[in-house]
């Protein structure tokens, strides 16, 4: 709560209505004392600051009883958001949409402008005047906003910060060791903290990262972890999401008996599980099967962070499939180049990475070793094993 920040919201009504500041004091105190008000060189006293809203015809609350409660709320909201409760947070949408208009008129304002974008995901940043008048806390969701996750976290050192700038790190492919480090810390401050939630998402990304290595061993060894605590907190699509990067990793590996075991048993399979079951068909030898996944796949709907591109990776398999001089065919080359790049313009970078082999496949059938040379640069850590 910042006591020095309604004089910015009084200038800013102030300029809107295009009022003087002798128009706006008169009768209530000096221009002076408004000026001072107004840069948050001063803090206005009660009394002062209710008749210079008043006369904007403005509410302003900051009664002893209505802050009690919104100081409440608002601390719900953060211990929300701190603790990676989505669940909880979305159930805090309506009464904060009730409370808005107080809180957006009280010394708790910059609480509702930063907060309003975390519980309604919009994720813009706020507007760049308040920044001079918020505190460490605030400055820190602000830097998120603007995806400066690691200098959020430095501002505000907490497992939310953290986790937040590990899965940055980790999506944008800005290095498995860093983003490991960050993720590593944020368990550990989380079990200090007593968020239970923000230990199993740490350790299920620290398995992503293990997963994009293909490190199976150590990706093991987190993702154990992550269930366990998924399980006590009937996190049903996290255990899930972890069986399918399992099997995920062992396909790139090269290991597609396995994969296929976990991917042809999925009760409810999405158009992701019927694309992996198809290419390890197309590794196996089992063609027809592979042909009925990827039939099966162009009839879904379900939703999907990118449905497009989803059908567009399958119909790479079903060119493969359909062709067997694919590697000679500048069709497919345009459709796996168009698939990459899409991959790494609108996905996390383990999409991309997934297809790394193929297109290290195409550039040397093209003879294009520069460019597998540079795909090699763009991911150190990717094993090329697109093997048969």
């Amino acid at each position: 709560m910042n006591f020095l920040f309604p004089g910015a919201m009084i200038r800013r009504e102030r300029i809107r209505r295009n009022w003087s500041q002798e128009g706006l004091c008169a009768g209530i105190c000096a221009v002076s004392y408004l000026s001072k008000i107004e840069q948050g060189k001063a803090e206005a006293g009660p009394e002062i600051l209710r008749m210079l809203f008043a006369r904007l015809e403005q509410p302003w609350y900051d009664d002893e009883l209505t802050m009690a409660g919104v100081e409440s709320f608002i601390g719900c909201c953060y211990e929300a958001l701190f603790a990676c409760d989505d669940e909880r947070l979305e159930t805090l949408q309506d009464e904060f949409s009730e409370k808005a208009a107080i809180i957006s008129n009280s010394p708790y304002a910059l609480d509702e402008a930063l907060l309003r974008k975390f519980l309604f995901r919009t994720y813009e940043p706020a507007e760049k005047d308040m920044e001079p008048f918020l505190d460490q806390r605030q400055l820190a969701l602000q830097r998120m906003l603007q995806g400066r996750h690691e200098e959020a976290m430095r501002l505000y050192p907490c497992s939310y910060f953290s986790l937040m700038a590990g899965i940055q790190l980790y999506e944008q492919g800005g290095g498995d060791a860093a983003a490991l480090g960050h993720l590593r810390r944020a368990y550990d401050m989380a079990a200090e903290e007593g968020y239970v939630r923000v230990m199993l998402l740490a350790k299920v990304y620290m398995g992503n990262c293990y997963c994009n290595r293909i490190d199976i061993e150590n990706m093991n060894a987190q993702y154990l972890i992550a269930e366990r605590l998924a399980r006590t907190l009937d996190e049903h699509n996290l255990l899930r999401d972890i069986s399918y990067n399992r099997a995920s990793a062992c396909l790139e590996a090269g290991r597609y008996e396995e994969a296929y075991a976990y991917f042809v048993q999925v009760q409810q399979p999405t158009i992701m599980d019927l694309h992996k079951l198809a290419i390890c068909c197309e590794k196996l030898g089992r063609r027809g099967e592979a042909f009925g996944a990827l039939d099966r796949a162009e009839e879904m709907e379900t939703v999907y962070p990118d449905l497009p591109l989803a059908r567009q990776m399958c119909g790479l398999v079903r060119f493969r499939l359909e062709h067997e001089d694919y590697l000679q065919s500048s069709k497919y080359g345009e459709l796996l180049l168009h698939v990459y790049n899409e991959c790494r313009r609108k996905m996390p970078v383990g999409y991309a990475a997934f297809h790394l082999p193929w297109m290290l496949e195409w550039h040397t059938a093209a003879r294009q070793y520069r460019a597998a040379y540079e795909l090699l640069l763009d991911f150190p850590l990717k094993l090329p094993i697109n093997r048969d």
